[in-house]
């Protein structure tokens, strides 16, 4: 092939990449992502990475809103094994996720109530060493932004408001320290 062909199929190549990448859109290049946010203190989403896909642990409604509280693999094996009520600490590595959604009307069955819009997403992780002045547990509340799809750390502005480092859900998680700081019971399946 002739030089001067080949930098010429080169260059072709290039150009057409670089045209499709104009035509997905504005701003697909910079898009916010959800894993590079962290609350002061650390705690970072993409220490949850995948939670998307952890099992269901729970659901709950309060303030307005329901949730499915989601465990990782160590954390539903200690719920198995009877956690928190066989009085064993969670082990490290530990993880839960709690997705909120403002509830409303299904579209295709009205009488059934549904989640709606994203509201937001709080975490919790047991590491022992890293929060051994907050019961072994670091935690993360991330406010939802619909109209950007974004998250941000919560805010004692929001609502519930949240200090926002990985101890915000410490002082409200004493209430259950007897249970190592858990909430949330595994339901029954």
């Amino acid at each position: 092939m002739h030089a001067s062909l080949k930098y010429a199929g080169a260059f072709a190549a290039v150009v057409l990449v670089g045209s499709l990448a104009v035509a997905a859109g504005p701003g697909t290049e910079t898009r916010h992502d959800k894993y590079t946010v962290k609350v002061t203190g650390g705690l970072a989403f993409s220490e949850f990475k995948g939670y998307e896909d952890w099992q269901l642990v729970s659901v709950s409604q309060n303030n307005g809103a329901f949730a499915a509280i989601l465990g990782n693999p160590v954390m539903i094996d200690a719920f198995r094994a009877g956690g928190p009520g066989n009085g064993k600490p969670f082990p490290d590595g530990a993880k839960m996720a709690k997705v909120h959604w403002i509830p409303g009307p299904s579209a295709t069955f009205p009488a059934a109530t549904v989640p709606h819009s994203q509201h937001d997403v709080d975490f919790m992780v047991k590491d022992s060493k890293r929060f051994a002045d907050s019961g072994g547990w670091g935690y993360g509340a991330f406010e939802y932004d619909a109209a950007s799809d974004t998250f941000r750390p919560a805010t004692t502005a929001d609502s519930p408001p949240q200090a926002n480092d990985a101890k915000c859900g410490f002082a409200c998680h004493t209430l259950v320290k007897n249970r190592d700081f858990v909430f949330t019971e595994y339901a029954h399946r």
